[in-house]
């Protein structure tokens, strides 16, 4: 048989191979299911391990240090200007995704998971067409549709590979440090790549349309973070849009529009980050089952399954939440289903975090969310201005606030702002999973000093024993 025209059977058929997918696959393996997975990238890990999370997670913990250096002269260490190597700090990434890739393979292999480097387009509920790669043509039992997302360009442009309008991913190249960089949009990609260009030593100017940073998310959390940004940001806008873009050789001609009027600026790079569609064309949808909605998001329940009953789908695809941790979560429950396990999607707090300087999360329940759909709820808030660690670390500026049912005192939502909040979050998300209440939080005995403490003072605040703050009520 010619090479091309190879035809194979398989279980379980997953389309795409970042955190939803690959998560899909291993754990459909680990239940004795015959696996194969299809990705154009010839290893595992997707947008989240190559152009996402992982680089600039490493770009941003890089930011930190230098920050950390800067605030060190108040403790009586100084540190001199930053020499910063573009080249070392790509080698140092590139190095991060190998190790981290490398690991993947080998546990890909070691599932016995068949991984094909190619396209996948569905045929038919049963069956897809593979281009660019050496099989033709894979006939399934059950397909994990896995294909992530992609960012959103902006009107009348597109993403052009060393295109001074750039995305995440074209940012997270790093091919230099731009002396002026414009960031469309306030969301948590913008504010992440825009404090490390800062702390390289690009004047960033951000616009976003909203009247703040972060829509969505509750502004006494944000307030620490816009305060800092301000600070290391050439400027911040709001209430104001981009009416018009046009890359002119060595820069970008960038027309803004505001309370004050139109106004024409020049920027040496422009990064956009106003959203991700759904990656949901191009793979032949049209000849199965599968319902969209009407943003072009797969329709699934809570077994992730589709309108197709055979086909499952997770992560960036379904929508929701953008998150590898998501995606990863919900490719379980489609192996677990697909593997006739009892499984679904029946989380309660998906934790969320910003690691930007303070670094921002939160889960379950927000006070934004409970005005909105007025859900009675009772709040504390402690700041960290009254935590031992923060005080040591030079980070005061933090808050950590629960919010709880007023009737029973069962924790409904958590929110932090501050050093390693992206660690903190995890109690409250187990507190939330487990219906604890303030006063289970309260009880447990937390180390000091830490920035745990915060929340257990949080919870302590409820019963009106917070040691290091005056509960209100209370008399001196």
């Amino acid at each position: 048989m010619v090479m091309g025209e190879l035809a194979q059977e398989t279980e379980v058929l997953v389309i795409g191979s970042g955190p939803g997918g690959y998560a899909a696959a291993f754990r459909a393996a680990d239940l004795g299911l015959d696996v194969t997975m299809v990705d154009p990238a010839p290893r595992p890990g997707g947008v989240c391990l190559y152009k996402g999370c992982i680089p600039s997670k490493t770009f941003l913990f890089l930011s930190e240090l230098i920050f950390d250096a800067e605030r060190a002269a108040a403790m009586g260490v100084s540190f001199g200007p930053p020499r910063i190597d573009l080249a070392g700090l790509r080698r140092w990434k590139a190095e991060v995704i190998e190790k981290m890739a490398t690991g993947l393979m080998s546990l890909t292999r070691s599932r016995g998971v068949q991984l094909i480097q190619g396209r996948a387009e569905f045929e038919s509920s049963t069956s897809v067409r593979l281009r660019d790669a050496e099989v033709s043509r894979i006939r399934f039992r059950h397909a994990v549709l896995a294909t992530g997302s992609r960012p959103i360009p902006f009107p009348g442009t597109e993403f052009r590979t060393g295109g001074r309008i750039m995305s995440s991913t074209g940012a997270l190249a790093l091919a230099e440090v731009p002396e002026s960089l414009l960031v469309i949009g306030g969301g948590y990609v913008g504010l992440e790549l825009g404090t490390v260009y800062a702390s390289l030593g690009s004047r960033v100017s951000l616009v976003e349309t909203a009247g703040g940073l972060l829509p969505g998310v509750d502004r006494d959390l944000v307030k620490p973070l816009q305060r800092r940004l301000s600070q290391i940001f050439k400027e911040i806008r709001f209430n104001a849009r981009v009416a018009g873009l046009e890359e002119t050789g060595g820069s970008v001609a960038v027309r803004l529009e505001g309370e004050g009027g139109a106004v024409q600026e020049e920027f040496e790079r422009v990064l956009v980050a106003i959203g991700r569609t759904p990656a949901t064309g191009g793979v032949g949808i049209e000849n199965t089952g599968v319902r969209l909605d009407p943003r072009g998001f797969v329709l699934v329940d809570e077994h992730q399954r589709t309108a197709d009953e055979h086909i499952f789908a997770v992560g960036d695809v379904v929508g929701g939440m953008m998150l590898a941790h998501k995606a990863s979560y919900e490719g379980k429950i489609a192996a677990e289903t697909i593997a006739g396990k009892p499984s679904a999607f029946d989380a309660r707090a998906i934790p969320a975090v910003v690691y930007t300087d303070p670094q921002i999360a939160w889960c379950g329940l927000t006070e934004e969310q409970a005005q909105r759909e007025r859900i009675p709820v009772r709040v504390q808030k402690f700041p960290w201005k009254y935590s031992g660690r923060a005080t040591t670390m030079g980070a005061p500026e933090g808050l950590t606030k629960i919010l709880a049912d007023p009737e029973t005192g069962r924790i409904l939502g958590v929110g932090i702002t501050g050093r390693d909040t992206e660690g903190l979050i995890s109690e409250g998300v187990l507190a939330i999973e487990m219906g604890a209440l303030a006063e289970d939080v309260a009880g447990s005995i937390h180390p000091h000093p830490t920035l745990s403490e915060t929340e257990s003072e949080a919870a302590e605040m409820f019963l009106g024993s917070a040691t290091h703050i005056l509960a209100k009520g209370s008399s001196p």
